[in-house]
């Protein structure tokens, strides 16, 4: 079976670190013709590009801050612009905090809900109306979490916001079916990423050993790694994936639903 993703135009947000590097990365080599990354951090996201572009691959940065509502029509403008078309999007960009339905807030709750919902909404808008304009297929990629399922009591209003993610991609997925547009998405278990170790190590202050510590608990003895994500990504996003469409799958080390404990 070949996996590739020869002759395929990618936009990919949240691109500057993390998954979203990671997946940039594992879709050069497995020969995107052009990415087209967004994050808000410019340096590190021009970073990614430079080093994709010096490795002989297509691959420009613009800057956005998906917390604005003008952004995700500028990043589709400016993609459309760049490469002349959308062929696959990757919606990976996301932010946390932590809220309970005790203390959460109106305040995090926009801020939530208008990077992970609202942004990925008005993206896969972008994106899909341009295949349907071209009369084109294409795929979307939506990085969601484990916490769509349900989340931690400190994650309310974030796992609300994967949780919605999760309708808007089924609902988009059966939308457009005969098109021949694909929307999949994957709930990402606990991982081993840059933003992860910030959070856990001085944001949570459990040091360094945090990581260990963690390890040891899980059945696999390890956190998910990103390239593990990578991967999977980039199959969902091939023409390898055939009909897989309005799919969500789970990479955790857990079945959700199995009693604790066995």
């Amino acid at each position: 079976m070949k996996i590739d993703l020869e002759g395929k135009v990618i936009v990919i947000t949240g691109a500057a670190q993390g998954l979203g590097a990671e997946i940039a990365r594992t879709a050069a080599g497995a020969g995107a013709q052009a990415l087209f990354l967004t994050d808000r951090n410019a340096p590190a996201g021009e970073a990614v590009a430079q080093d994709l572009a010096g490795q002989g691959h297509k691959a420009a940065f613009f800057m956005s801050d998906l917390a604005e509502p003008s952004a995700p029509s500028a990043v589709i403008d400016a993609a459309l612009a760049r490469f002349g078309r959308i062929d696959c999007l990757v919606n990976a960009a996301g932010i946390t905090d932590r809220a309970t339905v005790a203390d959460g807030e109106v305040e995090t709750w926009d801020r939530l809900y208008a990077v992970n919902a609202r942004a990925p909404f008005f993206l896969m808008q972008g994106a899909i109306n341009d295949m349907l304009r071209r009369g084109a297929a294409g795929a979307v990629l939506n990085i969601l979490s484990m916490n769509a399922h349900c989340g931690a009591p400190d994650l309310a209003i974030y796992a609300s916001t994967k949780g919605a993610l999760a309708t808007l991609t089924r609902n988009a997925a059966n939308a457009h079916l005969a098109d021949r547009i694909r929307v999949n998405g994957i709930n990402v278990g606990w991982c081993d990423t840059p933003a992860e170790r910030k959070m856990q190590a001085e944001i949570l202050g459990n040091g360094d050993q945090w990581l260990a510590a963690a390890a040891s608990n899980l059945p696999l003895g390890r956190l998910l790694q990103m390239d593990e994500v990578a991967r999977l990504a980039v199959f969902l996003l091939s023409d390898a994936a055939g009909l897989t469409t309005g799919a969500l799958i789970d990479m955790e080390q857990a079945v959700v639903g199995a009693p604790a404990g066995i």
